[in-house]
């Protein structure tokens, strides 16, 4: 019989390996950035500093609960800064990646990259055991028929 005929679906291990990287995948995607309102086509509605040079006026801050409700620039990351914008002299407030907000991602990343590095060690272990195990009943099998 070829190997894996007669079996369904996938052994135990790989089904929890699978269960295992679908949940970091997605609890990546829950922490990735939402990205920044579509732009119109329009060159009426694009903001000075998508086409012209900027000057940042105040630099990257939180966003107030009001503010996350009314500036559209808010929503996206809950940082906004304020810029000038070099020709057109426009004040603009543009969506913003603060240090903090990064700093914590990067370690809420670390910390599920050794959460998962916890589990598939423990994974390892228990299976080098049971093929431990495994070997040394078959030794003890073979000095048995002696």
């Amino acid at each position: 019989m070829p190997a894996g005929a007669g079996r369904h679906g996938l052994p135990q291990g790989r089904r929890l390996c699978w269960l295992l990287c679908a949940f970091a995948l997605k609890f990546c995607q829950a922490e990735a950035p939402v990205p920044e309102e579509k732009q119109s086509v329009s060159a009426a509605n694009l903001q000075c500093w998508l086409v012209e040079e900027f000057v940042v006026t105040e630099e990257c801050g939180p966003c107030s609960n009001f503010q996350a409700k009314t500036i559209p620039e808010c929503s996206s990351t809950g940082y906004v800064e304020k810029i000038t914008c070099s020709s057109s002299k426009r004040n603009e407030l543009k969506s913003c990646r603060s240090a903090v907000m990064e700093k914590r991602l990067f370690w809420k990343f670390e910390g599920a990259v050794v959460g998962v590095a916890l589990v598939f060690a423990c994974l390892v272990i228990i299976r080098q055991r049971l093929l431990d195990r495994k070997a040394l009943e078959k030794v003890r099998k073979q000095i048995e028929s002696i």
